[in-house]
This record gives structure tokens, C-alpha cells and sequence, in this order.
């Protein structure tokens, strides 16, 4: 089949690898007029994700700038240590890798071009139909249109796929939290003089959340998580930039033991603040022959480490669908093999990132009850066993 897939982000692109590896003809169509090259900080690919990448024959996620963080460890506001556990063995191939946002783009939109797949930019999708000979016609804003035997959205969490599905679909949720963060340049960046190579550190502040880890040059890269009770406007979030939104960013630690102020002072450049979303529940992922995938189908909070991962996981569950039945059957067993995967970790995103924001009792509940429990239960688990990062796709297998 021709396949229109709509975005040429990391869903959009791993659709295009994975379509191409199952035998249908994919074409990207971008919104924007450039490639992603250089844009966005950084995320977390999982263990499982890295595995989705392989069964598609991508195997170098953690070559492009990337290195393996197989430990995670959780302060409190006053530097205790509330639970330490693995994400997986460590080898770099098996477990959660932190990297470059435009690295893993890379390597992706490489992969695109590698296998002689087009990405045409600058077409904005406006409308999409069923044709008289049984196909999909897509409609873009520079009055151009594309046929093809079916459509992906890929095209993320405001998609326009999704609102063409189902107009009534329920908007993203407002998770109550903001995101920024950098790379912070230096030696004596380590919060206590003991952070190693491989741990991603998250600190709980009373008004701002942490996370950091040591990149093998040196650099520490971060990420913080300021509450807010209400959704910022356009207009609010461009004043989240310059010398006052570093300062007021340094401010929201005073009084914790996380001296966030000196990870600042070392960033050439802290990011805009920008509001997080999920989407816990999205009714129609296809319809005829249109669907949806990654953040279109299931934003989940970035709390959660597990947006690209899930998103990736999605592209080649489609493709094998699509390559052993009929597209109408193919729809529903690929919504069939991902619904309730992808809702169950929406939802523990959801109760991650809310434990974040937790007040002066929510806190005690978090670090003297529930912290202990996790730090027990983290002692005794294999973490190749985890329900989430312990998945693994077999491409070879039939689906039915």
C-alpha cells in the first residue's frame, strides 16, 4: 500500500522505517518547513523502545551523542536519599539511554533517507477523505493533495488526525506542571560530590522538581519541573526566557538542598518553560482508513520517560499489522495490541508527575511511606521483567 503518513517526528519517521520494512510504499508530509537538525533539549528512550528501534534494523540510538543510564536515584528537599533501583542490565543496548532529542531525530530522519522514503515539508494536513476508488485523499494548507491507500497521524499532541477521527475527542490535560532545562557546562556541577556516570538523579523540591545526570564529557544535563496551578497563555510562556526566568527558576530551590542555582550559572542556554500535557484517554484511534499513533493516540506525561519509547513501539506494532492482514483488520488488532498498554502508563505518569507537586503532607505520605515501599520493592525486582520496559516486539512473529 501507499501510506501517507502525516509528521516527520519520531513517531511519524519510525512509522516510515517500519512501513518500509513490512513491504508498503510510506510518504512523510511535515507541517513545518525544516527539518528538526539542532531543536529540542533532551529525553529518556527506555529499554524497550531501544528493542523497537532494533526490530525495525535501527540499532545505534545510543551512538548519536547518546550514553546508558541504568540507575535512577530519588532525593528528598533536604538531600536524603528516598529509593535507588535499576532500569535495566547494563549494557547500553538493553537499557534506558539518555540522549539529544535532535541526535535521536537524526538518526531517524537517516534512516528515512537511507531507505529512499520522501519527507516533504511544509505541508500543513487541512482535511482528509475517502475517495471513490476506495482510498485516502489528504488536503494540505498550501493547496496541494496526496492519494494513497491509507493514513497515519503521527503528527503529535494537538494532532489534526485526531481531531479529523473524532472531532469531539477530549483535549490534552494540563499535567500542573511546567518543563525547562539545559546543559550545564563545568566541572563541580555534581549537587553533592557524588554523582556518577549512568545515575539520572531526580530531586524533589518543595516548589520545583529536579532531574539531572552526568554525561561522560562532563556536562550535566537537566530538567526541572515548576508547579503551577493553572495552564500559562502564549503570551505567558514567551516571558519564560532570559536573565528573569533564570533567576526566578533559581529562586523556586531556596531553602532545598539542591543547589540548582549553580547548574543554572553553568547553562548557556535554559529553555522557554513550556506547559506538559497528557491525553489519558483517546476514544477512536482509526477510522475507515485513517489512524493515529504516539502522541496523537496517547500523549503521556514526560514524567514518565517513556514518550518516544511508547511512540516508536506504536510505528512498528502498526507495521507488522498492516503487513500480515488486510488494513481493516489490521487497524483494530494493532489498537488491540496497544490500548491498554499505553493507558496504564499514561496513567503512572499521571501519579508520578502528581506526587511531584505534593504538599507538606503529600510530601510526609511520599518520603516516609511510600518511598520505602518502592525502595523495597526495586531491591527484589528484575528489572527485565518490568511490565513496561521489559516489553519486547518480535518482528518475525505472525499477527492475527
Amino acid at each position: 500500500m501507499k501510506v501517507l503518513v502525516i509528521g516527520a517526528g519520531i513517531a511519524g519517521c519510525a512509522a516510515a522505517v517500519a512501513l518500509r520494512k513490512a513491504g508498503h510504499d510510506p510518504v512523510v508530509f511535515e507541517s513545518h518547513d525544516q527539518t528538526a537538525d539542532g531543536v529540542g533539549a533532551w529525553l529518556t528512550l527506555a529499554a524497550n523502545g531501544i528493542d523497537a528501534l532494533a526490530a525495525i534494523d535501527i540499532d545505534e540510538p545510543a551512538l548519536g551523542g547518546g550514553f546508558p543510564t541504568p540507575r535512577f536515584e530519588l532525593f528528598a528537599h533536604d538531600g536524603r536519599s528516598l529509593a535507588t533501583f535499576l532500569t535495566g542490565p547494563t549494557d547500553t543496548y538493553r537499557t534506558t539511554t539518555t540522549i539529544r532529542r535532535a541526535d535521536l531525530y537524526r538518526i531517524l530522519r537517516d534512516a528515512v533517507a537511507a531507505r529512499g522514503i520522501t519527507i516533504h515539508y511544509g505541508r500543513a494536513l487541512t482535511g482528509v477523505e475517502t475517495t471513490s476508488s476506495g482510498g485516502v485523499r489528504a488536503a494540505f494548507e498550501d493547496g496541494s493533495i496526496a492519494d494513497g491507500d491509507l493514513l497515519v497521524g503521527a503528527d503529535g499532541l494537538h494532532s489534526a488526525v485526531r481531531r479529523i477521527i473524532d472531532p469531539q475527542c477530549p483535549p490534552p490535560r494540563y499535567t500542573g506542571l511546567l518543563n525547562t532545562g539545559g546543559f550545564a557546562s563545568g566541572a563541580g556541577l555534581r549537587l553533592d560530590g557524588t554523582m556518577e556516570q549512568g545515575t539520572m538523579e531526580f530531586r524533589f523540591g518543595r516548589r520545583c522538581f529536579l532531574g539531572q545526570t552526568l554525561a561522560p564529557n562532563g556536562d550535566v544535563w537537566w530538567f526541572a519541573n515548576p508547579f503551577s496551578d493553572r495552564e500559562l497563555g502564549a503570551d505567558e510562556l514567551r516571558a519564560l526566557d532570559g536573565p528573569r526566568w533564570r533567576e526566578d527558576l533559581a529562586d523556586l530551590f531556596t531553602g532545598d538542598d539542591i543547589p540548582a542555582r549553580a547548574l543554572i550559572d553553568a547553562t548557556d542556554h535554559v529553555y522557554a518553560g513550556w506547559n506538559t500535557y497528557d491525553l489519558p484517554r483517546v476514544p477512536i484511534w482509526h477510522r475507515d482508513r485513517v489512524v493515529i499513533i504516539g502522541d496523537a493516540a496517547h500523549a503521556i506525561s514526560p514524567t514518565s520517560g517513556q514518550g518516544a519509547s511508547l511512540a516508536i513501539e506504536d510505528a512498528v506494532q502498526l507495521a507488522r499489522a498492516l503487513r500480515d492482514l488486510p488494513y481493516e483488520k489490521a487497524l483494530p488488532a494493532y489498537e488491540a495490541m496497544r490500548r491498554n498498554r499505553v493507558e496504564r502508563a499514561v496513567a503512572e505518569g499521571a501519579r508520578t508527575g502528581s506526587s511531584k507537586s505534593a504538599g507538606p503532607f503529600g510530601r510526609f505520605v511520599r518520603n516516609r511511606v511510600v518511598m520505602p515501599i518502592i525502595a523495597r520493592k526495586a531491591r527484589r525486582q528484575d528489572p527485565t521483567a518490568d511490565w513496561l520496559t521489559g516489553s519486547r516486539i518480535d518482528w518475525d512473529q505472525p499477527v492475527s
